[in-house]
């Protein structure tokens, strides 16, 4: 399976995802860090800043990833992502409707959805994005959810429904069960926790 979204990961198929609060790390620090380790395509989240310090925060990353030719994708904020003229936006269940984002970002952004079991993505399927995420696969601490692992077995499911789009596993994946979810089905894995722990060094 190829897509812009998958060809924009290149070979790793890995879609990492910043976090300041566990790299102590400012967002164009973490795309700096991500770029020497061979990172095309970068998610900035944040739950804990205002909106006007993300904005200056993600300007700032943005100019970074443009001088190595990565793409950003911005977690939630459609309003941001179309501020910076960002290549892409990932949007939640609660989030703006998948249709008006793309009527306001256009056809050649990058737009991701988040969903939580095989109903959410069979949804997600019908509507103009260019990958689903399904997860959390394993239990994970990075973010609170109400939503129950859905494990490698319903990983497969998803899998099976919905064989026609990029499928990104997330939610508690590490370099010990990597290979274990792309033999579920996962196109790409999301990367979190996993990026900034002791082992960071390497490259995921």
């Amino acid at each position: 399976m190829t897509s812009v979204f998958l060809d924009s990961l290149g070979t790793t198929r890995i879609y990492p995802i910043t976090d300041t609060s566990l790299s102590g790390l400012s967002h164009a620090e973490q795309v700096a860090a991500l770029a020497k380790r061979g990172m095309t395509l970068i998610q900035l989240r944040e739950k804990n800043l205002s909106s006007s310090e993300f904005y200056r925060e993600a300007a700032a990353a943005v100019l970074v990833a443009q001088h190595h030719g990565i793409k950003i994708i911005i977690n939630d904020r459609l309003d941001i992502a179309l501020a910076l003229r960002a290549d892409g936006v990932h949007l939640g269940q609660n989030d703006l409707p998948v249709e008006a984002a793309r009527r306001l970002l256009g056809s050649d952004a990058i737009i991701g959805l988040s969903t939580h079991n095989v109903a959410q993505a069979l949804e997600a399927a019908k509507q103009p994005i260019d990958y689903l995420a399904i997860g959390p696969i394993f239990s994970t601490f990075t973010k609170e959810s109400s939503n129950p692992p859905v494990t490698l077995a319903g990983l497969a499911v998803v899998r099976e429904a919905v064989s026609r789009i990029p499928l990104v596993a997330i939610g508690g994946l590490n370099a010990a069960n990597r290979a274990e979810t792309f033999a579920a089905g996962a196109d790409a894995i999301a990367v979190i926790r996993d990026l900034w722990t002791v082992n960071a060094e390497k490259s995921p």
